[in-house]
């Protein structure tokens, strides 16, 4: 059978809302992703049998299947198939996911995952058009909340005070300020020219704060725990990620660097709707016959302070294995993109640390999330 792994994955540095990446095009900055990802992996696109993306908000800018639409704008050649998917904020996960199952199928021997969301320039929502109707139907009797009040359920079933929200949202952005200033996230980075004529290379998003400074923030919802401050941010960016059947790139002159020893997308429950990454990592473990225990790493997105912090009393994670360079929190969410992000750093992180085994999990829209266990190769 095909043995699919991963060669590369990087991302553009994430732009912060109105920032500098907010006037890039989104076909532009994922075609750069797209094509600098090759250009850095040492393969010809044309070994590219299929690309498949993510994007959350497919409207405008981003409509009209800009996966692509991006290939084509970088240059790239015509008979590269493309497939834009919406799996919420797991559709770069998924992607990686999807491209991983064609070449095991046997359907491709390489691959190409990725992700964008311009959030600046399609603000989340902006494809729920006027005069069209509503994604629900009146019928709908579902309780599914939207992704604040969802947070702060979370939050309260778990038991977490103001207080522990607060001190996750100030480790997210010290381990991250910690990680940029060691040079620990520079490998997952593909330079974005800025118009000035400079390089854009660090993320956005970081920035000084203190518990007091975080204490003083004002709730998204009145009576709520989470605040600006413990949420991720809205950001612009672009993420990809090559996948080559394992003798293939051998053959090619590759070197792989991590393989897929199990993934999913699993439905979530929806009064929590974020709580997602908590039950993907139990099919997981279910799947691989591993426990907690086996892993070196844990990336979970932090949508929210909650989210990871969910996971981690549930499963009962060390904090010290868990978003070990920061997370959405301090670095940004662009939410089709951000999946390949988690993947990155954890791959670059259990190769800094001579590690192997790694989960990597996603919440997303729809009461739903994404999960993977990566293995260094």
């Amino acid at each position: 059978m095909p043995a699919p792994v991963i060669v590369d994955a990087a991302r553009t540095p994430y732009g912060k809302r109105g920032g500098v990446l907010a006037s890039w095009h989104p076909a532009e900055l994922l075609g750069l992703a797209q094509a600098d990802l090759c250009k850095r992996a040492g393969i010809d696109p044309a070994e590219i049998g299929e690309i498949i993306g993510g994007c959350v908000t497919q409207a405008g800018e981003q409509a009209g299947h800009i996966v692509r639409t991006a290939w084509l704008h970088a240059g790239l050649p015509e008979e590269t198939g493309a497939t834009t998917i919406d799996a919420q904020c797991g559709s770069a996960q998924q992607s990686v996911h999807l491209v991983a199952a064609q070449i095991a199928a046997g359907a491709i021997d390489a691959g190409l995952a990725c992700g964008v969301e311009a959030m600046s320039r399609v603000p989340l929502r902006a494809n729920i058009g006027e005069g069209i109707g509503s994604p629900r139907p009146d019928s709908w009797a579902i309780d599914l909340p939207a992704q604040y009040e969802a947070a702060d359920r979370i939050a309260r079933r778990r038991g977490f005070t103001r207080a522990e929200i607060d001190a996750f949202g100030l480790r997210s952005q010290q381990r991250a300020r910690a990680a940029w200033d060691a040079g620990r996230l520079d490998r997952q980075i593909l330079p974005v020219p800025t118009a000035d004529g400079g390089t854009m290379t660090v993320d956005e998003g970081l920035r000084e704060t203190s518990m007091s400074a975080l204490a003083g923030l004002r709730p998204i919802l009145g009576d709520g725990l989470h605040t600006a401050g413990t949420a991720s941010q809205i950001s612009d960016g672009a993420s990809a990620a090559l996948l080559v059947e394992e003798g293939r790139a051998r053959a090619i002159g590759l070197r792989p660097r991590a393989r897929i020893l199990a993934h999913c997308l699993v439905g979530a429950e929806p009064r929590y709707l974020l709580d997602g990454p908590v039950r993907a990592a139990e099919r997981l473990l279910d799947r691989t016959g591993t426990t907690i225990a086996d892993f070196d790493l844990f990336e979970v997105n932090e949508a929210f302070a909650a989210v990871p912090m969910s996971f981690a009393r549930a499963h009962d994670v060390d904090p010290e294995k868990l978003n070990v360079n920061g997370g959405a929190i301090a670095v940004g969410h662009p939410v089709g993109s951000s999946g390949i992000r988690l993947l990155a750093t954890i791959i670059d992180e259990l190769e800094r640390r001579d590690q192997t085994l790694g989960l990597v999990a996603v919440c997303a829209g729809g009461a739903m999330a994404t999960g993977a266990v990566i293995e260094r190769i």
